[in-house]
């Protein structure tokens, strides 16, 4: 009987932990095809830009549009290797009904910035519809004397530059030189199931080991 407590409890605790693994690792499996789903999204065929973008629904979409950059651009603190520091420019782009979108054109190097404004020539754009979420508490507020953003704030960046709030990532170069596009993909979402797992299995391990001690500790108080 002096052994059923420790066993009994180093039995339950180690069937939690290790069940707590196994259900990473079924999530693990249903992330990777969402993943999966999401990158096949990404690389389908364009379709002309929709009338009333949904931010669920068309997140991702590959679209196309025809139209004018505005002359004004918002500039977003980054880093791309090998470049190192920079910007991505975020501009106004009207199209040819008349609409006002949000565009990221890409990544500049900080010594450019400023460099590569879109004149006011008619260009075909290609790329995914996306609504980055990149804000939270410690998101410092726009530097406006310096024309520097912390984030992409689509909400914020759409009311600043009056366009609705529709954010296309561009596929490819708006024409030549900077900034070079950064197209969206799946590398930012998180997928950390496959090291929760192991930190329960762990977990497990350890407990098993601890209630084997303590079975040893009560055995050797006995003998």
């Amino acid at each position: 009987m002096r052994y059923l407590a420790p066993i009994l409890i180093g039995f339950l605790g180690a069937a939690v932990l290790f069940g707590l693994g196994v259900w990473q690792l079924q999530r693990l499996d249903e992330k990777l095809a969402i993943l999966a789903e999401i990158e096949a999204r990404i690389a389908a065929d364009p379709v002309p830009l929709p009338a009333e973008p949904n931010q669920q629904a068309d997140r991702f979409l590959p679209v196309t549009a025809e139209g004018q950059f505005g002359e004004e651009e918002l500039d977003v603190l980054t880093s791309q290797p090998p470049e190192g520091a920079g910007y991505r420019v975020i501009a106004p782009f009207e199209t040819g009904d008349g609409r006002r979108i949000l565009v990221d054109r890409g990544f500049i190097a900080e010594e450019d910035k400023g460099a590569a404004r879109p004149g006011g020539e008619t260009v075909s754009l290609t790329g995914n519809l996306h609504w980055p979420d990149e804000t939270d508490g410690f998101t410092p507020e726009p530097d406006e004397g310096r024309g520097i953003w912390f984030a992409r704030d689509v909400a914020a960046m759409a009311a600043e530059l009056g366009t609705e709030e529709t954010f296309m990532v561009l596929r490819d170069p708006a024409g030549s030189g900077a900034p070079r596009p950064i197209p969206v993909g799946v590398e930012g979402i998180p997928n950390n199931h496959l090291g929760y797992a192991i930190q329960w299995f762990g977990l497990g391990i350890v407990w098993l080991g601890m209630t084997a001690l303590w079975l040893w500790r009560i055995r050797r108080r006995t003998d």
